[in-house]
């Protein structure tokens, strides 16, 4: 199908992170190790969860639809990058490549909700532990994660609605590891000086409202540990909160980075880097962070060490 002197493509190829064969041989073990302890990292902490009575609480709630979240975050990536890295060709039709955009912006926006969420339950506990029952009951935690998802198919909507209404022609090769919109831009044969600020504006949006929560939160939590006379009692609440502020840190440094920046101030190859941390290692390092920095956890997963072993 053909346009003026352009041909409307409909499919497309995927370069990957490398052309290097030797390279490629080296990435492939490297991040097939990373899968393995993300999935096996994230499904453990689901099962911790679901099966330890004294973790059936929001926080824990929200930490297994975390691990749910960077499962399907890696999962959309990783399986593809390892197929790259062993020099096949990947191509995906148009669609397919729409979808699995809209996919990783779902599970990337629901991470943001689901931190702001954690910031506002640690607030709770710390700050108003009276009323930590009344505030964080069942049905607003329910509430919380529905709306975490909700949000992350509303953004993932309007960013790919401007895909969709893009024409891509020429070039059908992605300089990427995956359909991510940058690279998907350039290849648009559309006017897209409009196109591409709709979504940084959403997605800024989302992280400014989300960081100001998460910020607030914590301005109160500082506030109240500080006002603690008992010594013990400011290390246990600086604890349940360092693992959640290295997790933030590490989330929103990136997708900041990528989605909100302007495009100029970064290389084709800092984008690639950069897209993997978030795409491929804070998913693995997450479960880690919440497992090791975790009193909770910790306790949780030598009980079921023990149970096996026995």
């Amino acid at each position: 199908m053909e346009v003026g002197n352009h041909t409307i493509i409909t499919e497309f190829i995927i370069l990957g992170l490398t052309q290097d064969p030797i390279l490629g041989v080296i990435f492939f073990v490297i991040f097939l190790g990373v899968y393995f302890v993300t999935i096996v990292g994230n499904i453990s902490i689901i099962i911790l969860i679901r099966s330890c009575p004294h973790l059936h609480t929001p926080m824990y709630l929200f930490l297994s639809h975390l691990a749910f979240v960077d499962i399907g975050y890696s999962s959309l990536v990783t399986p593809i990058m390892l197929v790259e890295f062993l020099g096949h060709k990947i191509i995906l039709f148009v669609a397919v490549c729409e979808a699995q955009f809209y996919s990783l912006v779902m599970f990337g926006t629901t991470e943001c909700f689901l931190l702001a969420a954690m910031a506002y339950d640690r607030y709770v506990a710390i700050c108003s532990p009276l009323f930590y029952s009344t505030h964080m009951s069942p049905r607003i935690c329910i509430l919380l994660v529905a709306a975490s998802y909700l949000g992350g198919c509303v953004n993932a909507w309007t960013f790919t609605s401007c895909l969709l209404s893009l024409s891509f022609c020429g070039s059908n090769q992605i300089d990427h590891f995956f359909c991510d919109f940058s690279p998907l831009l350039k290849l648009a044969c559309s006017d897209v000086s409009v196109i591409q600020i709709i979504p940084s504006i959403s997605s800024g949006s989302i992280i400014v409202v989300t960081v100001f929560v998460i910020a607030l939160s914590y301005f109160y939590i500082l506030i109240t540990i500080l006002k603690m006379r008992s010594t013990e009692g400011r290390h246990k609440a600086f604890s349940t909160c360092t693992s959640h502020l290295t997790a933030v840190t590490l989330y929103y440094g990136t997708i900041t980075f990528i989605y909100v920046m302007p495009k100029s101030s970064y290389s084709i190859a800092q984008n690639k880097v950069v897209s993997v941390f978030y795409t491929v290692v804070i998913p693995m390092l997450n479960p880690l962070i919440y497992s090791l920095r975790n009193r909770d956890v910790k306790e949780a997963l030598k009980k079921a060490t023990a149970r096996i072993c026995s």
